[in-house]
């Protein structure tokens, strides 16, 4: 979720994170741009749903243990990972230690899985809620950007009656946004 307020370390404009590397790496990088790897969107899901009632720089500063622990959201593995294994991650410092957020990361793979046998991908899936075209937004300032959205609203309605869990509109607006399905980029940012 964005931090709102208006940056312009190294002489670049930014709508969010001043002076947090981590967070500006990605938003320079990877926020709002365009991803259609499913890998990657379901990694942007997973940790989407570790942020909620938390601070999305929280999560971030824990990505690379995410990443560990979660074999680098390799849909596949997650599918199959055992209770066993989920209950261990339950000690793991480096995650957030909610028993439904490190059991839902098994639980959305195993519902990608079904998505993708259904679309042909993950990817197909989202963008077919918009028909392929990300929706490019012309926000003059931080205030204008919006938390949810009629579109995060009916894919967070889809998602959850397919069983995905932590994807409220809220949350499914900032996925949105993560994967490039929206960009919210103001209109000055030299990252448009």
């Amino acid at each position: 979720m964005i931090q709102k307020g208006l940056s312009m370390t190294d002489g670049k404009c930014r709508a969010w994170y001043e002076g947090d590397h981590i967070l500006e790496e990605y938003h320079d990088n990877e926020w709002c741009k365009v991803a259609h790897d499913d890998q990657f969107q379901f990694e942007m899901l997973c940790l989407e749903g570790a942020s909620v009632g938390l601070s999305w720089k929280t999560i971030m500063h824990k990505r690379e243990n995410y990443r560990r622990a979660f074999h680098d959201f390799d849909i596949d593995t997650c599918a199959k990972m055992s209770d066993d294994e989920l209950e261990q991650l339950l000690s793991n410092s480096g995650l957030i230690r909610n028993r439904n957020k490190i059991f839902s990361v098994r639980k959305n793979a195993q519902i990608v899985q079904e998505i993708q046998k259904e679309f042909g991908s993950f990817d197909a899936y989202l963008w077919s809620f918009i028909d392929g075209k990300q929706i490019d937004n012309k926000w003059k300032t931080p205030e204008d950007v919006p938390m949810v959205s009629d579109l995060s609203e009916r894919l967070s309605k889809d998602m959850k009656k397919r069983g995905i869990g932590f994807v409220g509109p809220v949350i499914t607006y900032s996925f949105l946004q993560a994967v490039g399905i929206v960009n919210d980029h103001l209109v000055n940012c030299d990252y448009r």
